[in-house]
Order: C-alpha cells, then sequence, then structure tokens
C-alpha cells in the first residue's frame, strides 16, 4: 500500500508564496513521475506540473515562471514551489505519484489527500 501525505496549503496574498511537499511512503520499488494537480471550483482538473525520475519536468502554462517542482529521491518527497501567486491560482492541489509497487511488480497511480491553497487579499 502506498500512502501519500501533503502538507504547506494555506491562506496567502496575491503576489505571496507557498510551498507544498508530499511524502510518498510504502510500497514503491521505484518512482517514474510525481507531480501536482488542482481543481477549482465548477472548473476541471488541471495538471500543473510534473517532475520525472530524470528531473526533467514540466509545467501548465498557466503557471510557468511563477512555480517551480523538486524532488528528494532519497526522501520519496516532491515539493512545488508557487511563487508571485494570482487569485486563480486557488485550488485544491493534490499530488501524485507513478511507480511500481515492490510487492506486486505491478505499474500503479497513489494520489494525495489534497491541500487547499487560497489567494486572497
Amino acid at each position: 500500500q502506498v500512502q501519500l501525505v501533503e502538507s504547506g496549503g494555506g491562506l496567502v496574498q496575491p503576489g505571496g508564496s507557498l510551498r507544498l511537499s508530499c511524502a510518498a511512503s510504502g510500497t514503491i520499488s521505484r518512482i517514474n513521475s510525481m507531480g501536482w494537480n488542482r481543481q477549482a471550483p465548477g472548473k476541471q482538473r488541471e495538471l500543473v506540473a510534473t517532475i520525472s525520475s530524470n528531473g526533467s519536468t514540466s509545467f501548465a502554462d498557466s503557471v510557468k515562471g511563477r512555480f517551480t517542482i523538486s524532488r528528494d529521491n532519497a526522501k520519496n518527497t516532491v515539493h512545488l514551489q508557487m511563487n508571485s501567486l494570482k487569485p486563480e491560482d486557488t485550488a485544491v492541489y493534490s499530488c501524485y505519484l507513478d511507480g511500481t509497487d515492490s510487492r506486486k511488480g505491478s505499474s500503479f497511480r497513489a494520489w494525495g489527500q489534497g491541500a487547499q491553497v487560497t489567494v486572497s487579499s
């Protein structure tokens, strides 16, 4: 069983910064990629950022230049640094992990519980 635990959400003023973290634990033999999605009320879920096993990253156009994603392989943790936040960044942010289960040898995607990010003055 794999668990993802997120931390770091909250309320921030426009222009401010927040850092989200997501720590993975459980029966993981290999992590292929980790990343973050977000979903605002009444909107579709949006892929925000991903980081692959070789460290390559990708970002939604809406966050390019403002968000960065990093990964600590030793701790199975991924971080999303969000700068210059805007009200339209308000959403529930969920991390995900694509990996291989060490017991079953099968591929899986696991999700975190979600962290609320609110950008408001």
